[in-house]
């Protein structure tokens, strides 16, 4: 069985070829998101704590989360389920997905490194990666570099330097948009569709106040009418001499 173990301290991530079945049988009937000791692995892994948080079997099926068996079933998966990508709106399709329970089928194992043990392991926890990019989010930037409301976020995105295949040509710096940053146009933006909202509502109470001028004003003239055709009810008839 492969042991694809990844370091999320460092970035670092390795895959570990392990033939002997006693040394991978502690994680047999456990479950995603378990954690299990490594010290039966190996030397190297002694003290070590992995987290499982996937895998695949001998024919390629990933496990799903949730369920509850340690074989292949057929689901009927929707968008936003795990180990389906629709590619229509409202597409539905049964598919093959291994169950969350390990077992001796599985030819692939993903761990994560919990916790670290004792030594170092050549590949994995021995140097750190750098992340490629930094937070893009306004506010998560403001907490990384410890900024106030009254800095310019735009001065402080971390860049990525692309160094292009052609020797001759010039590296080139790249930085993500950033996101939910208020700048002078938002508030500008701002400002006219509060003000654009302020107008619809004096119209709307004008535009009442006027219809309801004339439905009073038809009322009176309808109640004028029915009082005058009333009394002329009531006059007597002339005398004919």
């Amino acid at each position: 069985m492969k042991l694809n173990i990844a370091n999320p301290a460092t970035g670092q991530q390795k895959v570990f070829n392990v033939e002997d079945e006693r040394k991978y049988r502690v994680f047999y009937d456990k479950r995603m998101s378990q954690e299990v000791p490594g010290d039966t692995i190996g030397d190297e892994f002694k003290g070590y704590i992995f987290r499982i948080t996937g895998g695949n079997d001998k024919q390629g099926f990933p496990m799903k989360q949730g369920v509850l068996v340690p074989h292949r079933v057929r689901l009927l998966l929707s968008k936003g389920h795990s180990c389906y990508r629709p590619r229509r709106d409202g597409e539905r399709r049964r598919k093959s997905v291994r169950g969350c329970i390990v077992g001796p089928d599985l030819s692939v194992l993903a761990l994560k490194i919990v916790k670290k043990g004792d030594g170092d392991i050549p590949g994995l926890t021995d140097s750190v990666i750098p992340k490629q990019w930094g937070p893009k989010r306004a506010t998560k930037i403001r907490k990384l570099f410890n900024l106030t409301k009254e800095d310019d976020v735009r001065k402080y995105v971390i860049r990525k330097t692309v160094i292009p295949k052609n020797p001759e040509k010039k590296p080139k710096t790249k930085a993500p948009k950033i996101q939910r940053l208020v700048t002078p146009l938002r508030l500008q933006r701002k400002r006219r569709a509060a003000a654009l909202q302020r107008r619809k509502r004096t119209a709307r109470k004008e535009q009442k106040a006027e219809y309801d001028a004339m439905i009073s004003k038809l009322v009176a003239e309808k109640k004028a009418a029915a009082a005058a055709a009333k009394s002329a009810d009531k006059k007597p008839a002339a005398k004919s001499s």
